[in-house]
């Protein structure tokens, strides 16, 4: 296959091996991923159905929760074909153009889903400190603008990835991941050429997209406590920051599995296949499936809604 420059590889496709540490339990092992995709889709799907349905919804709040639950429905779709057929058919070859577009969009996904949650924290940061300005800082239209820059902004973060690696020799025919899907960590390992360039882009765009919207995000919630222990009222506090759960739970469930992932590939080289297969796991699977749970159960305009349609009844 022709790359860029005067590096050729020869790599035409891919094996996925899957889990063969679960030999005997394949079965198993799909229906549960099955059931995390299924709990993924509905969730994601009826937050889409409840905010569109509602008008009291209609806030820059649940369209920046709309935006999360349409990326965690592309993560879900990206890796869902791999990953299923990996491990109900063992070993099925993926090409090479394939396994690099399933790497672009997973981390598209990725960068997109750290830009809105930056987005809800300023979100609420702007509610809690300045409420009084609230509607007309954040306007539909800048709304809309925010989703549209954080899209930009994710695409060009990861669209030099996969020339990068197509610039590189793969020196076999065939190459084999030990994963169900492609990730850019992974990836990186097997070329028989220099992979410094990639290795250093790879920490820049870490380190400048996750690495700032962290810390913009921890910066928001210190300002977000120093406006609510300057109320007095204890119960007030509690209140106020009980409207914050739902996101610090869907920050911690996201940043904690990616930085799990750059670290082990980056440090823990030498630790168990095993090891890297299951933080890639936790990192694909985990946010989009307790995303819609966690913003089901905490927010109670979602929870009413919810309960009237599976109850019949208000909550």
């Amino acid at each position: 296959m022709g790359g860029i420059g005067t590096n050729i590889s020869s790599t035409t496709s891919f094996t996925l091996i899957g889990f063969p540490e679960m030999k005997g339990l394949e079965h198993w092992l799909a229906a549960l991923l099955l059931l995390l995709y299924a709990i993924s889709f509905l969730g994601d799907i009826l937050i889409l159905y409840i905010i569109r349905e509602e008008q009291s919804l209609h806030q820059p709040m649940y369209y920046f929760l709309s935006l999360l639950s349409v990326n965690d429905l592309g993560v879900s779709f990206s890796t869902l074909p791999t990953v299923l057929v990996t491990v109900c058919f063992h070993a099925p070859e993926m090409t090479f153009d394939a396994c690099l577009a399933q790497m672009f969009f997973i981390h598209f996904f990725s960068w997109t889903e750290s830009g809105i949650l930056l987005s809800m924290s300023f979100d609420h940061c702007v509610a809690i400190c300045n409420p009084l300005c609230y509607s007309t800082v954040l306007t539909d239209a800048r709304v809309a603008l925010i989703g549209i820059s954080i899209i930009i902004h994710s695409l060009c973060m990861v669209f030099p990835l996969p020339f990068l690696l197509k610039r590189l020799p793969f020196c076999k025919a065939n190459v084999v991941l030990t994963h169900s899907s492609c990730l850019h960590p992974n990836l990186i390992r097997l070329p028989c050429g220099d992979t410094t360039i990639n290795s250093m882009y790879g920490l820049f765009i870490v380190i400048s997209a996750f690495g700032i919207d962290s810390v913009l995000i921890l910066l928001s919630y210190v300002l977000i406590l120093h406006s609510v222990f300057a109320i007095a009222s204890r119960d007030e506090r509690l209140k106020t920051l009980n409207t914050c759960v739902s996101h610090i739970c869907a920050v911690l469930i996201f940043y904690v599995p990616m930085f799990s992932v750059s670290m082990v590939h980056r440090f823990g080289k030498h630790a168990p296949e095993y090891v890297h297969k299951f933080v890639s796991l936790v990192y694909l699977f985990v946010p989009p499936m307790l995303n819609p749970i966690i913003y089901s159960i905490k927010t109670k305009e979602i929870r009413r809604r919810l309960h009237k349609m599976l109850l019949g009844t208000k909550f």
